[in-house]
């Protein structure tokens, strides 16, 4: 083998060896969130909550309130059962923030959470997302907010009739009414809860939205409320609001 050959092999097995720690680290951080979701209580607390609503309405925050000068309001009354980075599928990081509002589908109002352009592209059965141009905590960059199963279990859209499958770039003001929670989860006949999902996406640098499936391309919703909504820096399970600067 000559020296040429062996400085190859060298290089591909760093390269395997830099995957497989990076794999190990990723399975790490997934199993250690799944364990922390379970062990916090969350899990049990949403549980309880969707059987018996009318029992926990102390846990409940209310519809476009804000914690201090925090740049977004909550967009749709109920309980924050799920934080950013819980895991409550093994080996899947929540992107975002699960609101339940304790009522039958189409009942509890979601409203844009910050001013911006809705698109709801053509295929969207219960999803919008909101072009914010200026990031309110970083206004070198956009940012986009997501928000999803605003549709029942059959895929029947909860969302405004003013935005209507293929709506692209429409103005909406903080407050907005976009739809209403839904228990749509992707799969006809096979519902979730009855809630609103929203995440905080990246743009790629080109004026997209990246896929919010992938929590690297999300950021955490804690500062843009004013709350502890990161799994990993709170155990709490009411997110409560952040101490003032």
């Amino acid at each position: 083998m000559n020296a040429k050959t062996k400085k190859i092999l060298m290089i591909v097995l760093a390269i395997f060896l830099l995957g497989a720690v990076t794999l190990g680290l990723l399975f790490t951080e997934k199993v250690s969130a799944y364990i922390r979701t379970w062990v916090s209580g969350r899990n049990k607390a949403v549980m309880d909550y969707i059987r018996h609503p009318e029992e926990h309405r102390d846990w409940e925050m209310e519809a476009l309130s804000r914690c201090g000068e925090a740049p977004f309001v909550l967009p749709t009354r109920g309980f924050i059962g799920y934080l950013y980075m819980d895991s409550f599928t093994p080996m899947k990081l929540h992107t975002g923030l699960d609101i339940f509002g304790g009522e039958q589908v189409g009942q509890t109002p979601v409203y844009a959470p910050i001013d911006g352009y809705l698109t709801r592209e053509s295929e969207w059965k219960s999803s919008v997302i909101l072009r914010v141009p200026v990031d309110p905590l970083n206004p070198e960059q956009q940012i986009w907010i997501y928000m999803t199963h605003l549709a029942d279990s059959k895929g029947n859209s909860l969302i405004e009739s003013a935005f209507p499958p293929g709506t692209q770039e429409v103005a909406v003001s903080q407050g907005d009414l976009l739809g209403y929670q839904g228990n749509y989860s992707g799969y006809i006949g096979s519902p979730t809860g009855i809630h609103l999902h929203i995440s905080i996406v990246k743009d790629d640098g080109e004026g997209n939205y990246l896929n919010e499936l992938f929590i690297q391309n999300t950021l955490d919703p804690s500062p843009y409320f004013g709350m502890a909504m990161n799994a990993v820096s709170t155990q709490e399970l009411r997110p409560a609001c952040l101490p003032q600067q």
